[in-house]
């Protein structure tokens, strides 16, 4: 379980950082924040991936969902216009 726990925090790491390198622009998001996005936009990925293919979600697919959550992120966190 553990080692579970360790490869989630890894991933959704490395997920969450790749997200966030490809969107352009400053992120007032931190360590803790960029894991969890890394997380959720894997688990979101995973869902669509079974739902509309019938498998798991590759890593590119993971990292895509996420780059639309931080958009999304992004989008309800700045100032109206």
């Amino acid at each position: 379980m553990l080692v579970f726990l360790i490869s989630l925090v890894l991933i959704g790491l490395l997920v969450g950082a790749l997200a966030r390198l490809l969107v352009p622009g400053p992120d007032p998001m931190g360590f803790g924040a960029t894991i969890l996005l890394g997380i959720v936009g894997s688990l979101i990925a995973g869902l669509l991936a079974g739902l509309l293919f019938g498998r798991g979600a590759g890593f590119v697919f993971s990292v895509l969902v996420t780059v639309g959550l931080v958009l999304l992120i992004r989008r309800t966190r700045s100032p109206a216009r």
